[in-house]
Order: C-alpha cells, then structure tokens, then sequence
C-alpha cells in the first residue's frame, strides 16, 4: 500500500535512511524518516465498542503502544489519541437487539475493551475522544467542506465530493468500488452525485440517535467522525496515523482527503502504521467469518507478556495466521529473555534501540537482546513492556 499512501495526502517521500545509535532522536518507518522534535502526535483509529475483543483488535493497539514507547525512548512526548466510535450503524444495532440504548450499551463495552488492554500492558492514552462528544466538530467539517466546495448538501445529507478518490490512492476503480461496498460507503446510491461520494452528515433512520443541524436531524459519517476527532486533538495534521490495514481505503485516505480540504495542510499524516491483519486458516479474524479468538479467553491461560510478544513477533504491516502453539513459544521466549537481562554482560542496549528505531523492528531487536544479555535486554523488556 506504499504507493497508495504516498499519493493520498497521509505520506510524503521523505528521505529513505535508517536509525543509528548516534540519531537517537530519530526513527523510521516503512524505511521513511520521521524526525521528531519535542512531541509527537499520533492518531490510533479505535474500537467500535459493539462486540468483545479478539486478536486482531489487540495487534493494532499493542503495535501503536511499542510506536509510543520506542518514540518515547527518543525523549520525544509522545502524545496518543485513540478515538472510540461510538455512534455507529454496527453498534446501533447490536445495542437494539440486546433492548438497550446505544450509548449505555457502548459504556459497558468500552470498559471491557479497557479491561484487556490493561491486562495487556496497553498504556492509557492521552486523549480517548469519543464520537458522540464531537458532533459540533463534524458539523464545523461539514460546514468548512461546503464552504470549500469540497462537498454538496442533499436531502438532509452532507456529501463529500470523492471522484477522484480511486486515482488518488493509486487503486483500479473496480478495487476502489469493491473496498468502498465493503466497508459501507454504498457505491450504489443514487441519491449521490458519484459511486465514491460518502456522507460527512447524515439524517438518521426512524429510532436511530441524531442531533440537529443546519441540514436537518441526523449523526456524521464514519470517516467524517474521525477527520474532525483527529483535528480538534491533534489539529490539522498528525506525525503518524495508526490502524490496521485494512483501514488504509477507504477509511484513512477519506479521513486524510477531508482534513487536507479543510485545511490546505498536506500530507495530514507524516506516516502511517498499518498493522497486517490477523487470520485463521488465510481467513481475517472477524466476527463476520465466526473466527474470533477473544484476547480475554486467553489471558485466562497465558501471560499478558507473551501474548505482547506473540503479536509483536513479526514486522508490524505483515499479515499472519494465528495459532495457538505460537503462544506457547513466546511464553519460553520471554523466560529466555528475562535470563538473558540476568546475565552480568557489558553489553550496550543502543543496538537494540537503533534496530525498534528503525521500522519498529522487534524481531531484530529481540535478537540482539538475547545474545547480548545484560543490559540490552533489559531495555528491550522494558521498551516492549513485556514484563
């Protein structure tokens, strides 16, 4: 997805050179350089708090907790907004099935969903905003989109102009249309101008929350949430935008093209870090497919440290097959490791910091962790927070 990310207002061709133990200021993902000075903000598309956890939602966030992490070991604030979608066509229903209200129902969930990522040493992030709280924020976007001609209101429905979506993330309009029907946009709907338009504003079904608006009653679009989200923390852009990748189209390059309209700031996100998604038997691990493996089931038998390290196992934007016996052998893998910090070595952890500076990566770091002992794994156990 390298050319598309390139092209779509999240990443620019920056510089392709690597970490080194005399740059420790300085990192590098997808082998582009994204120097920080002071702070840094990163943006983590959350849950959409209708269903329990599983281990495909787990690897998004551990991943973005060790980016946190790593830029922090750079002495660089890194500051996490991770959004929850809370108003949402998925979670209306779940909740009207089970005789609840949306946002009671979204609460209960949520608090599991905090649940395991305490458990798996996620740290809590800066900024959790939540979409119900951002109405007025999605309004504001609607209305500067209108204001820029980057968008058109119909019939209760603000719509944003994505004709040219396709050829900007470098995707044949038959993937584009196939991605866009996918994931909710409607390319079929005739109350639009173009297959690629999608909603910034919406009028609601008959029992559906809604707010009023300029343009009648109604709730934002799905990717119009997380535009205005990321803006009103982060402003009008982010050094890396975080979610799996399955997000990077129609998700993200939608949520970039509106900021940038918005604002003229290009490209919204330094970098990007897509997290491969997780499979059984080739298939992703959805609630779709019936596949779940639930991230508090197997806390029950093995240690938040390994099942970190199970994740972390990998380049991060690799896609992999989930087996159980792979737990086990992270579960000795982190006793080895902790041996390793035991040993009196004089070995230096900047080795180990310049392989996570360079592309997040752990494999190599882990590496290096155990051959050296001592001090370096030391720090690659606490970097990584597999303790």
């Amino acid at each position: 997805m390298v050319a598309s990310q390139m092209s779509s207002g999240i990443v620019d061709a920056g510089q392709r050179v690597g970490a080194s133990p005399d740059r420790p200021n300085f990192i590098t993902l997808d082998e582009r350089a994204l120097p920080t000075v002071g702070a840094a903000r990163i943006y983590v598309c959350g849950i959409t708090p209708y269903d329990v956890t599983h281990v495909g939602h787990a690897a998004t966030f551990v991943w973005a907790d060790v980016l946190a992490s790593v830029l922090g070991s750079t002495a660089v604030r890194a500051t996490v907004c991770r959004n929850i979608t809370d108003v949402d066509d998925v979670l209306i229903d779940a909740a009207r099935a089970r005789g609840r209200y949306y946002d009671e129902f979204a609460l209960s969930q949520e608090a599991m969903f905090e649940q395991s990522m305490a458990a798996l040493r996620v740290a809590t992030p800066a900024t959790q905003p939540r979409a119900r709280h951002y109405i007025d924020a999605v309004q504001q976007l609607a209305q500067a989109l209108l204001d820029s001609g980057a968008a058109y209101a119909r019939d209760g429905t603000v719509w944003f102009r994505g004709n040219s979506m396709a050829a900007l993330v470098a995707l044949s309009r038959e993937d584009a249309l196939r991605l866009s029907a996918d994931y909710g946009d409607d390319p079929d709907n005739i109350a639009k101008d173009d297959p690629f338009d999608v909603p910034v504003w919406q009028s609601s079904a008959d029992g559906a929350p809604a707010w009023p608006s300029p343009w009648g009653w109604g709730r934002p679009g799905w990717h119009a949430e997380c535009a205005a989200m990321a803006m009103a923390v982060h402003g009008n852009s982010v050094d890396v935008l975080v979610g799996g990748e399955d997000l990077a189209f129609p998700h993200h390059a939608y949520q970039a093209a509106m900021v940038s309209a918005v604002s003229g700031v290009t490209p919204f996100a330094r970098a990007v870090l897509h997290v491969g998604e997780v499979r059984i038997s080739g298939k992703k691990i959805a609630k779709s497919t019936g596949n779940l493996v639930l991230i508090d089931e197997l806390l029950e038998l093995y240690t938040p440290a390994a099942l970190r390290l199970l994740l972390l196992s990998r380049p991060y934007s690799k896609a992999w097959d989930f087996e159980r016996g792979e737990i086990d052998d992270a579960e000795r893998r982190v006793e080895r490791l902790h041996q390793a910090a035991s040993r009196s070595t004089d070995a230096n952890p900047e080795g180990v910091m310049a392989a996570l500076r360079t592309n997040l990566d752990v494999p190599a770091a882990l590496a290096l962790a155990e051959d050296q002992g001592g001090e370096a794994a030391k720090r690659a156990i606490a970097v990584l927070r597999l303790t």
